[in-house]
Protein backbone atom coordinates (compact mmCIF):
# COMPACT_ATOMS: atom_id res chain seq x y z
CA UNK A 1 0.00 0.00 0.00
CA UNK A 2 1.59 3.40 -0.75
CA UNK A 3 1.61 6.29 1.40
CA UNK A 4 -1.17 7.76 -0.22
CA UNK A 5 -3.47 4.59 0.32
CA UNK A 6 -2.44 4.07 3.85
CA UNK A 7 -3.08 7.68 4.55
CA UNK A 8 -6.40 7.50 3.93
CA UNK A 9 -7.02 4.39 5.59
CA UNK A 10 -5.86 6.13 9.22
CA UNK A 11 -8.18 8.95 8.15
CA UNK A 12 -10.99 6.97 7.85
CA UNK A 13 -10.22 5.19 11.26
CA UNK A 14 -10.50 8.34 12.90
CA UNK A 15 -13.68 8.86 11.54
CA UNK A 16 -15.17 5.82 12.04
CA UNK A 17 -14.21 5.85 15.87
CA UNK A 18 -14.99 9.88 16.61
CA UNK A 19 -18.72 9.21 13.98
CA UNK A 20 -19.32 5.74 17.02
CA UNK A 21 -19.50 8.23 19.92
CA UNK A 22 -22.93 9.75 19.33
CA UNK A 23 -26.10 9.75 21.62
CA UNK A 24 -24.66 9.65 24.54
CA UNK A 25 -23.24 5.85 23.96
CA UNK A 26 -19.93 4.82 23.04
CA UNK A 27 -19.57 1.99 21.05
CA UNK A 28 -16.67 0.76 18.88
CA UNK A 29 -17.18 0.59 14.98
CA UNK A 30 -16.46 -2.62 13.16
CA UNK A 31 -17.04 -1.74 9.94
CA UNK A 32 -13.59 -2.54 8.99
CA UNK A 33 -14.16 -6.37 10.60
CA UNK A 34 -11.13 -5.66 12.52
CA UNK A 35 -10.81 -8.14 15.54
CA UNK A 36 -13.02 -7.10 18.92
CA UNK A 37 -11.00 -4.60 20.65
CA UNK A 38 -10.22 -5.90 24.25
CA UNK A 39 -12.21 -4.71 27.01
CA UNK A 40 -9.47 -4.55 29.19
CA UNK A 41 -8.23 -1.86 27.04
CA UNK A 42 -11.25 0.38 27.02
CA UNK A 43 -13.09 0.16 30.22
CA UNK A 44 -13.62 4.18 30.34
CA UNK A 45 -17.09 4.48 31.90
CA UNK A 46 -18.81 7.81 30.01
CA UNK A 47 -21.44 9.93 31.63
CA UNK A 48 -24.00 10.95 29.72
CA UNK A 49 -27.35 13.63 29.41
CA UNK A 50 -30.01 10.88 28.67
CA UNK A 51 -32.23 13.94 26.97
CA UNK A 52 -30.26 14.94 24.52
CA UNK A 53 -29.56 11.39 22.95
CA UNK A 54 -31.58 11.34 19.43
CA UNK A 55 -29.33 9.78 17.49
CA UNK A 56 -30.66 5.98 16.88
CA UNK A 57 -28.36 3.49 18.08
CA UNK A 58 -26.17 1.53 15.87
CA UNK A 59 -27.28 -2.14 14.90
CA UNK A 60 -24.52 -4.03 17.73
CA UNK A 61 -26.96 -2.35 20.86
CA UNK A 62 -30.85 -3.42 21.53
CA UNK A 63 -33.02 -1.64 19.02
CA UNK A 64 -34.51 -0.12 22.25
CA UNK A 65 -32.09 2.12 24.61
CA UNK A 66 -34.33 3.91 26.35
CA UNK A 67 -36.83 2.15 28.62
CA UNK A 68 -39.50 4.13 30.95
CA UNK A 69 -38.83 1.99 33.83
CA UNK A 70 -35.54 2.86 34.13
CA UNK A 71 -36.21 6.39 34.37
CA UNK A 72 -38.72 6.26 36.79
CA UNK A 73 -36.82 4.11 38.94
CA UNK A 74 -34.18 6.59 38.80
CA UNK A 75 -36.10 10.04 39.24
CA UNK A 76 -33.35 11.37 41.43
CA UNK A 77 -30.75 11.29 38.63
CA UNK A 78 -32.39 10.60 35.46
CA UNK A 79 -30.80 12.50 33.34
CA UNK A 80 -27.15 11.57 34.20
CA UNK A 81 -26.19 8.06 33.32
CA UNK A 82 -22.97 5.63 33.26
CA UNK A 83 -22.92 3.25 30.25
CA UNK A 84 -19.46 0.39 29.66
CA UNK A 85 -17.68 1.76 26.51
CA UNK A 86 -17.37 -1.94 25.16
CA UNK A 87 -18.82 -5.13 23.50
CA UNK A 88 -22.02 -6.33 21.91
CA UNK A 89 -25.00 -5.99 23.07
CA UNK A 90 -26.56 -8.81 23.88
CA UNK A 91 -30.18 -7.91 25.65
CA UNK A 92 -31.44 -4.68 27.19
CA UNK A 93 -31.40 -3.85 31.15
CA UNK A 94 -34.62 -3.06 31.96
CA UNK A 95 -34.59 -1.36 35.86
CA UNK A 96 -38.27 -2.17 37.52
CA UNK A 97 -39.46 -1.43 41.02
CA UNK A 98 -41.03 -5.44 42.05
CA UNK A 99 -43.65 -4.32 43.95
CA UNK A 100 -44.42 -6.97 47.29
CA UNK A 101 -47.66 -5.53 47.53
CA UNK A 102 -49.80 -7.80 44.99
CA UNK A 103 -48.75 -10.80 46.85
CA UNK A 104 -51.20 -14.17 47.37
CA UNK A 105 -50.70 -13.87 51.34
CA UNK A 106 -50.01 -10.32 53.06
CA UNK A 107 -51.25 -9.24 56.32
CA UNK A 108 -49.92 -4.88 57.49
CA UNK A 109 -46.46 -4.61 56.51
CA UNK A 110 -45.42 -8.47 55.41
CA UNK A 111 -45.53 -9.58 51.85
CA UNK A 112 -45.37 -13.48 51.03
CA UNK A 113 -45.37 -15.16 47.86
CA UNK A 114 -46.89 -18.83 49.11
CA UNK A 115 -45.73 -21.12 46.53
CA UNK A 116 -46.56 -23.76 49.09
CA UNK A 117 -49.82 -25.63 49.99
CA UNK A 118 -49.75 -24.46 53.17
CA UNK A 119 -51.60 -22.25 55.24
CA UNK A 120 -49.72 -19.12 56.79
CA UNK A 121 -50.99 -17.43 59.72
CA UNK A 122 -48.70 -14.62 59.66
CA UNK A 123 -50.47 -12.45 62.44
CA UNK A 124 -48.87 -15.32 64.52
CA UNK A 125 -45.72 -15.50 63.39
CA UNK A 126 -45.09 -11.73 63.79
CA UNK A 127 -45.97 -12.39 67.81
CA UNK A 128 -44.45 -16.01 68.23
CA UNK A 129 -41.88 -16.46 70.78
CA UNK A 130 -38.86 -17.94 69.12
CA UNK A 131 -36.81 -18.94 72.58
CA UNK A 132 -33.75 -17.15 71.98
CA UNK A 133 -31.87 -13.59 72.01
CA UNK A 134 -29.21 -11.83 70.35
CA UNK A 135 -26.45 -11.34 73.17
CA UNK A 136 -24.35 -7.72 72.59
CA UNK A 137 -20.68 -7.67 73.02
CA UNK A 138 -20.57 -11.48 73.34
CA UNK A 139 -19.46 -14.75 71.73
CA UNK A 140 -20.50 -15.26 67.53
CA UNK A 141 -24.54 -14.44 67.65
CA UNK A 142 -24.64 -14.95 63.27
CA UNK A 143 -23.45 -16.93 60.76
CA UNK A 144 -23.21 -15.16 57.27
CA UNK A 145 -22.18 -17.74 54.39
CA UNK A 146 -22.34 -17.59 50.97
CA UNK A 147 -23.87 -21.03 48.90
CA UNK A 148 -22.79 -19.26 45.59
CA UNK A 149 -19.96 -17.45 46.34
CA UNK A 150 -18.96 -16.29 43.31
CA UNK A 151 -22.37 -14.16 42.53
CA UNK A 152 -21.70 -11.13 41.41
CA UNK A 153 -23.29 -7.65 39.60
CA UNK A 154 -23.02 -5.82 36.42
CA UNK A 155 -20.02 -3.31 36.37
CA UNK A 156 -21.21 -0.43 34.69
CA UNK A 157 -25.06 1.65 35.15
CA UNK A 158 -26.89 1.01 31.83
CA UNK A 159 -29.77 0.04 29.78
CA UNK A 160 -27.95 -2.69 27.83
CA UNK A 161 -25.43 -5.69 28.73
CA UNK A 162 -22.53 -7.37 26.54
CA UNK A 163 -20.84 -10.53 26.49
CA UNK A 164 -17.83 -8.42 28.56
CA UNK A 165 -20.40 -8.41 31.90
CA UNK A 166 -19.79 -11.55 33.88
CA UNK A 167 -22.45 -12.72 36.25
CA UNK A 168 -19.52 -14.63 38.68
CA UNK A 169 -16.22 -13.47 39.63
CA UNK A 170 -13.89 -14.80 42.76
CA UNK A 171 -13.22 -11.03 43.56
CA UNK A 172 -14.27 -11.11 47.05
CA UNK A 173 -14.36 -6.99 46.54
CA UNK A 174 -17.03 -7.83 43.95
CA UNK A 175 -19.10 -11.08 44.56
CA UNK A 176 -21.17 -11.84 47.45
CA UNK A 177 -17.97 -11.90 50.32
CA UNK A 178 -18.20 -8.00 49.86
CA UNK A 179 -22.03 -7.78 50.23
CA UNK A 180 -21.60 -9.87 53.63
CA UNK A 181 -18.60 -7.50 54.78
CA UNK A 182 -21.13 -4.79 54.39
CA UNK A 183 -23.60 -7.07 56.99
CA UNK A 184 -20.94 -8.11 59.26
CA UNK A 185 -19.09 -4.59 59.65
CA UNK A 186 -22.79 -3.14 60.29
CA UNK A 187 -23.54 -5.77 63.07
CA UNK A 188 -20.33 -5.52 64.67
CA UNK A 189 -20.58 -2.34 64.81
CA UNK A 190 -24.11 -2.42 66.53
CA UNK A 191 -22.31 -4.91 69.04
CA UNK A 192 -23.34 -8.22 67.27
CA UNK A 193 -20.49 -10.28 67.26
CA UNK A 194 -20.88 -11.89 63.66
CA UNK A 195 -18.40 -15.13 62.45
CA UNK A 196 -18.26 -14.72 58.32
CA UNK A 197 -17.58 -17.50 56.31
CA UNK A 198 -16.35 -16.40 53.01
CA UNK A 199 -15.62 -20.27 51.42
CA UNK A 200 -16.16 -20.35 47.71
CA UNK A 201 -19.27 -23.23 47.42
CA UNK A 202 -19.91 -23.07 43.64
CA UNK A 203 -16.23 -22.97 41.85
CA UNK A 204 -15.12 -24.25 40.47
CA UNK A 205 -18.65 -26.66 39.73
CA UNK A 206 -21.78 -24.61 40.45
CA UNK A 207 -23.39 -28.55 40.93
CA UNK A 208 -23.70 -29.81 44.87
CA UNK A 209 -22.91 -25.93 45.86
CA UNK A 210 -25.70 -26.34 48.80
CA UNK A 211 -23.85 -29.70 49.84
CA UNK A 212 -20.57 -28.18 50.60
CA UNK A 213 -22.32 -24.92 51.84
CA UNK A 214 -24.06 -27.14 54.13
CA UNK A 215 -20.76 -29.13 56.19
CA UNK A 216 -19.45 -25.42 55.91
CA UNK A 217 -22.43 -24.45 58.62
CA UNK A 218 -22.65 -27.37 60.23
CA UNK A 219 -18.84 -27.06 60.78
CA UNK A 220 -19.11 -23.73 62.33
CA UNK A 221 -21.84 -24.60 64.08
CA UNK A 222 -20.17 -26.84 66.23
CA UNK A 223 -16.91 -25.00 66.69
CA UNK A 224 -18.88 -21.84 67.67
CA UNK A 225 -22.43 -23.35 69.18
CA UNK A 226 -23.03 -19.49 70.35
CA UNK A 227 -24.62 -18.82 67.08
CA UNK A 228 -28.46 -18.28 66.84
CA UNK A 229 -28.94 -16.63 63.38
CA UNK A 230 -27.42 -18.16 59.82
CA UNK A 231 -28.19 -15.74 57.08
CA UNK A 232 -27.02 -16.74 53.51
CA UNK A 233 -26.47 -13.80 51.19
CA UNK A 234 -27.12 -14.57 47.78
CA UNK A 235 -27.78 -12.06 44.63
CA UNK A 236 -31.13 -12.75 42.34
CA UNK A 237 -30.93 -13.42 38.35
CA UNK A 238 -34.26 -12.72 36.53
CA UNK A 239 -34.70 -12.98 32.53
CA UNK A 240 -37.25 -11.73 30.30
CA UNK A 241 -36.08 -13.43 27.09
CA UNK A 242 -32.65 -12.11 26.38
CA UNK A 243 -33.53 -8.89 28.81
CA UNK A 244 -32.56 -8.72 32.25
CA UNK A 245 -34.72 -7.20 34.82
CA UNK A 246 -33.11 -5.09 37.85
CA UNK A 247 -35.25 -4.47 41.19
CA UNK A 248 -34.62 -1.24 41.94
CA UNK A 249 -36.09 1.35 44.40
CA UNK A 250 -35.44 5.04 45.14
CA UNK A 251 -35.13 5.22 49.48
CA UNK A 252 -34.19 8.64 50.94
CA UNK A 253 -32.74 9.71 47.19
CA UNK A 254 -30.87 6.84 46.71
CA UNK A 255 -30.91 4.13 43.89
CA UNK A 256 -30.87 0.62 46.18
CA UNK A 257 -31.51 -2.79 44.73
CA UNK A 258 -34.19 -4.61 46.17
CA UNK A 259 -33.96 -7.76 48.30
CA UNK A 260 -36.02 -10.97 48.50
CA UNK A 261 -36.14 -13.36 51.21
CA UNK A 262 -36.40 -17.26 49.93
CA UNK A 263 -37.56 -19.30 52.85
CA UNK A 264 -38.10 -23.15 52.99
CA UNK A 265 -41.11 -25.30 54.01
CA UNK A 266 -42.17 -28.90 55.03
CA UNK A 267 -44.60 -29.20 52.35
CA UNK A 268 -45.07 -31.24 49.55
CA UNK A 269 -42.30 -33.86 49.06
CA UNK A 270 -39.86 -32.00 51.84
CA UNK A 271 -39.49 -34.23 54.78
CA UNK A 272 -37.29 -33.84 58.27
CA UNK A 273 -37.78 -30.31 58.32
CA UNK A 274 -39.53 -29.02 61.78
CA UNK A 275 -37.98 -26.06 62.25
CA UNK A 276 -39.51 -24.64 59.23
CA UNK A 277 -42.06 -22.17 61.21
CA UNK A 278 -39.61 -20.86 63.51
CA UNK A 279 -37.53 -19.81 60.31
CA UNK A 280 -40.20 -18.41 58.64
CA UNK A 281 -41.25 -16.59 62.01
CA UNK A 282 -37.70 -14.85 62.04
CA UNK A 283 -38.19 -14.24 58.27
CA UNK A 284 -41.47 -12.48 59.36
CA UNK A 285 -40.28 -10.42 61.25
CA UNK A 286 -37.43 -9.43 59.44
CA UNK A 287 -39.43 -8.76 55.76
CA UNK A 288 -42.44 -6.61 58.67
CA UNK A 289 -39.09 -4.57 59.92
CA UNK A 290 -37.40 -3.85 56.24
CA UNK A 291 -40.79 -2.29 54.89
CA UNK A 292 -41.34 -0.41 58.57
CA UNK A 293 -38.18 1.42 57.81
CA UNK A 294 -37.31 1.03 54.40
CA UNK A 295 -41.00 1.15 52.93
CA UNK A 296 -40.56 -1.12 48.73
CA UNK A 297 -36.93 -2.31 49.75
CA UNK A 298 -37.93 -5.94 50.16
CA UNK A 299 -39.50 -7.87 47.34
CA UNK A 300 -42.17 -10.28 48.14
CA UNK A 301 -41.04 -13.45 51.14
CA UNK A 302 -40.88 -16.45 48.36
CA UNK A 303 -41.55 -19.44 50.83
CA UNK A 304 -41.10 -22.46 48.68
CA UNK A 305 -40.91 -26.71 48.78
CA UNK A 306 -37.57 -26.86 49.86
CA UNK A 307 -34.93 -26.92 52.23
CA UNK A 308 -31.88 -24.49 51.07
CA UNK A 309 -30.05 -25.68 54.11
CA UNK A 310 -32.43 -24.10 56.70
CA UNK A 311 -33.29 -27.05 58.15
CA UNK A 312 -30.13 -26.98 59.81
CA UNK A 313 -30.87 -25.42 62.74
CA UNK A 314 -33.76 -22.59 63.94
CA UNK A 315 -32.65 -18.86 62.71
CA UNK A 316 -31.98 -19.83 59.48
CA UNK A 317 -32.67 -17.47 56.54
CA UNK A 318 -31.97 -16.71 53.05
CA UNK A 319 -31.80 -13.41 51.43
CA UNK A 320 -31.59 -12.41 48.03
CA UNK A 321 -29.37 -8.92 47.35
CA UNK A 322 -30.33 -7.48 44.38
CA UNK A 323 -29.91 -9.12 40.77
CA UNK A 324 -27.07 -9.87 38.51
CA UNK A 325 -28.10 -6.34 36.27
CA UNK A 326 -28.22 -4.57 39.63
CA UNK A 327 -24.68 -2.36 40.20
CA UNK A 328 -22.22 -3.03 42.76
CA UNK A 329 -23.27 0.17 43.98
CA UNK A 330 -26.93 -0.69 44.10
CA UNK A 331 -26.35 -3.63 45.79
CA UNK A 332 -24.13 -2.27 48.60
CA UNK A 333 -26.87 0.62 48.92
CA UNK A 334 -29.95 -2.15 49.96
CA UNK A 335 -27.09 -3.98 51.58
CA UNK A 336 -26.43 -1.00 54.28
CA UNK A 337 -30.44 -0.51 54.62
CA UNK A 338 -31.20 -4.59 55.12
CA UNK A 339 -28.44 -4.76 57.98
CA UNK A 340 -29.31 -1.79 59.16
CA UNK A 341 -32.93 -3.36 59.11
CA UNK A 342 -31.86 -7.25 60.68
CA UNK A 343 -30.00 -5.07 63.17
CA UNK A 344 -33.33 -4.02 64.45
CA UNK A 345 -35.64 -7.18 64.18
CA UNK A 346 -32.87 -9.19 66.13
CA UNK A 347 -32.56 -6.21 69.24
CA UNK A 348 -36.43 -6.81 69.29
CA UNK A 349 -35.85 -10.96 69.90
CA UNK A 350 -36.94 -12.25 73.03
Amino acid sequence: MNFRGLLALIVCIIASVYTSVYGGYKYVNYSFNLAKVNASTTQTLLTITQPQKTTTPPAEAPAQQTNNNTQNSNSQNNNVITVSATGTAIGKIISEFLSPYGANTSYGNVFIKNSTSANIDIAALLNKNLGYKIKKNSDPQVLIVHTHTTETYIAHSSDYYTENDESRTLDENKNMVHIGNIFEQKLSSAGIAVLHDKTVHDHPSYTGSYSRSYNTVTADLKAYPSVKIVIDIHRDALANGNDKIKPVVNINGQNSAQVMLVMGSQTGSIKNFPNWQENLSLAVKYQNKMEEMYPGLARALMLNEGKYNQHIMPGSILLEVGSDANTLTEAETAAQFAAEALISTLETLK
